[in-house]
């Protein structure tokens, strides 16, 4: 098959690690080819990942904007590109590409501001162009299979959420005599470039996008604490939210949570039963039943009968991970971009979109209102 969806990268360079994770996951798709980027500001950087990539000099571009424009004007330009930059430039990247007539798919959260979200998402609507969102969890194949499950009315009518990301990565920044590199918190800490949030921002709108995709709940109101132990931003923060349905949930991320690594971990409960997914253990999903045993249902397994379970891609017992999950939205996102190029309908693809991004800049926005609001309940509209 050729490789007849072409792609570009904005940031993402030897370096970096989230842009390597996209390379890799497009790689899984045989219609896709990386023919363009701009992939640092420093020049050696950018140079050196493209000859990685084997790529034309003439498409290894200095800046994101000289790229857009460039790319819009070849008869082979790229169809999309993928934006893996620090939060504070995405809004003005994928403006740019938008309104070069370029899809774009975006590393979250979206932007710094909701007015800057629904600019972008109003583009999106005027232009008919495609937008995906990096929330990468939901492509694991037992995301998928909740959803359904849920859908389905497996346990029920949703009545309680329990979620969590937690992660001790960050916990030597509150030690000022600590000798660990922390080189790799520099942005993420610093509202310049990461905004009002650090944690929240980082790896609660996980949570919100996640738990939205699998119950189809929306939060209408919220309350929060944000923990900065003396630093700009964030590092915990504990969040109650309020369902449309008038169910409740409750909300953890971390990342000075010692003694763990990647701890997302979501559990939804129903009238008539519950599910639990760990990220960690992305292969097994718990399900139990009212009044019955906990059932362990495993991926790839004839134990799974939602036609979800067609996204695991090899046998069970063989750990799928990230890559895979990734390569799942890819593969969506591919298939949307693919049947747009031939005139098909593209709505039926599940990936994350625009309208997703823009919910959880509002998320962001609710959770620090509440925070130094004193811990008041704010309203998401």
């Amino acid at each position: 098959m050729a490789r007849e969806i072409r792609y570009g990268m904005v940031g993402g360079h030897n370096k970096a690690f989230i842009g390597d994770v996209h390379r890799k996951a497009l790689q899984f798709d045989p219609r896709s080819a990386l023919v363009a980027g701009c992939f640092s500001t420093r020049e050696t950087l950018n140079q050196e990942t493209g000859k990685t990539y084997d790529l034309d000099p003439d498409r290894v571009y200095p800046d994101y904007k000289t790229m857009a424009k460039a790319e819009a004007a070849r008869e082979d330009g790229i169809d999309f590109v993928v934006i893996v930059t620090p939060n504070i430039t995405h809004y003005e990247i994928a403006k740019c590409f938008l309104e070069a007539g370029i899809n774009v798919f975006c590393e979250k959260p979206l932007c710094f501001t909701v007015a800057q979200a629904e600019e972008l998402e109003a583009i999106v609507k005027s232009t008919g162009l495609l937008f995906g969102v990096g929330y990468s969890y939901t492509g694991y194949t037992m995301s998928k299979v909740m959803k359904e499950m849920i859908a389905e009315g497996k346990i029920g009518k949703v009545i309680a959420v329990n979620a969590e990301y937690v992660q001790g990565w960050l916990l030597d920044i509150l030690d000022p005599d600590s000798k660990n590199d922390m080189s790799l918190a520099v942005w993420r800490t610093d509202p310049v470039i990461s905004g009002i949030t650090n944690c929240v921002g980082d790896l609660g709108t996980h949570i919100e996008n996640y738990v939205s995709y699998l119950t189809g709940l929306k939060i209408h109101r919220l309350l929060a604490t944000r923990d900065k132990y003396n630093q700009p931003l964030e590092l915990n923060a504990n969040i109650i939210v309020e369902y449309d349905n008038g169910a409740h949930g409750a909300y953890w991320c971390s990342q000075i949570a010692e003694g763990h690594c990647n701890g997302f971990v979501v559990r939804v409960y129903g009238d008539k039963g519950a599910l639990e997914w760990m990220q960690e253990d992305p292969e097994v999903v718990r399900y139990t039943p009212k009044g019955e045993a906990m059932r362990l249902i495993h991926r790839g397994t004839p134990a799974i009968h939602e036609k979800a379970g067609a996204f695991a891609r090899i046998p069970s017992g063989h750990p799928e991970g990230l890559f895979v999950a990734f390569a799942n939205i890819h593969r969506e996102f591919l298939n949307a971009v693919d049947a747009k190029k031939h005139g098909k309908d593209y709505s039926c693809f599940d990936f994350p979109t625009i309208s997703d991004g823009v919910m959880g800049v509002k998320f962001i926005h609710a959770v620090v209102d509440s925070a130094d609001g004193g811990n008041q309940w704010v309203t998401i509209k």
